[in-house]
């Protein structure tokens, strides 16, 4: 149990698309996070850390005013509500890839509208009114920003000329007939804390200790471990082949012999390419194992 209530850190979950995202990160992180049905405050295995379901678009607004020490959501939603958070670090996951989602401003494949000056006068539909705000503003135009409730794509042409909306991969504009104009904003999640609770010591090494191991466990991710034992006089050989993160670690068998054990990291995309050029070159006991954290 922590020292005194003090030692408490409060800890927002952004509830809804990255939610299951978020958990899976901090289960391979070390922390094993369990929602409840219809309850707002998933259990953790962590008893100096208390959680709170919160949308992504809240998140920074409750963090800021201190009911979050901590929180995850995306950057494109610190500059809609212009929450002042410190960012600790960018995650770059989504709800479906590892790339960074986009707020792009869409219309209709007939629509006469090709830029952002197009627009004067115009109806727009979106759920980011302040980032589409600031888009008009920086360009000089003036239009009507209509906030969108959801099912923001449906909305052109009867309900809106053009729309700003979220996309990770286009499949859903293109489907609903929609063509891209101009790309607003690209966002990756961020953990971000409270200002005065990042000063305090004790949150601060709680933070930046999840921030470490999130890290550690999105970097893992695409890599893996490989484990061999080579011949000294084709050592220089198998050294040549590993596209290793750093030097490779070399160490002696337990016989003394003329053999050691050669583990390296390397990126999981290569090991169908590498282990092959590695029998060949005389590596036997090739082992590829996974990696939960790789801590750099």
């Amino acid at each position: 149990m922590p020292d005194n209530l003090h030692d408490i850190l409060q800890l927002g979950i952004p509830a809804g698309s990255l939610q299951e995202a978020t958990a899976e990160l901090f289960r391979r992180a070390g922390y094993r996070i369990t929602f409840r049905p219809r309850n707002y405050f998933p259990a953790i295995d962590d008893d100096q850390i208390e959680c709170m379901l919160i949308r992504a678009q809240e998140m920074a607004r409750y963090v800021e005013n201190g009911v979050l020490d901590v929180g995850l959501t995306g950057h494109d939603w610190i500059i809609e509500t212009k929450a002042d958070v410190h960012e600790v670090t960018e995650l770059i996951f989504s709800k479906t890839s590892r790339r960074p989602v986009r707020w792009v401003l869409c219309v209709p494949n007939d629509s006469p509208i090709q830029t952002a000056q197009d627009l004067a006068g115009k109806r727009i539909a979106t759920e980011a009114v302040g980032l589409t705000r600031q888009y008009l503003e920086k360009h000089g135009v003036e239009a009507k920003v209509e906030f969108s409730w959801g099912a923001t794509e449906v909305k052109p042409p009867k309900l809106a000329d053009a729309i700003v909306e979220v996309t990770e991969t286009g499949g859903s504009l293109r489907a609903n007939n929609l063509r891209i104009v101009d790309e607003l904003l690209q966002s990756t999640p961020r953990l971000i804390a409270n200002r005065q609770a990042y000063q305090d010591p004790w949150k601060k090494q709680k933070i930046d200790d999840i921030a470490l191991m999130l890290r550690g466990a999105m970097a893992a991710e695409s890599k893996a471990g490989l484990m061999m034992n080579v011949h000294r006089e084709i050592l220089p050989k198998i050294l040549a082949i590993l596209p290793a993160m750093q030097k490779p670690t070399v160490s002696s068998l337990a016989d003394g012999g003329d053999w050691v054990d050669v583990i390296t990291v390397i990126d999981e995309s290569v090991i169908r390419h590498i282990i092959p050029k590695l029998k060949a070159a005389g590596a036997r006991g090739i082992v590829e194992y996974p990696l939960n954290k790789v801590i750099e």
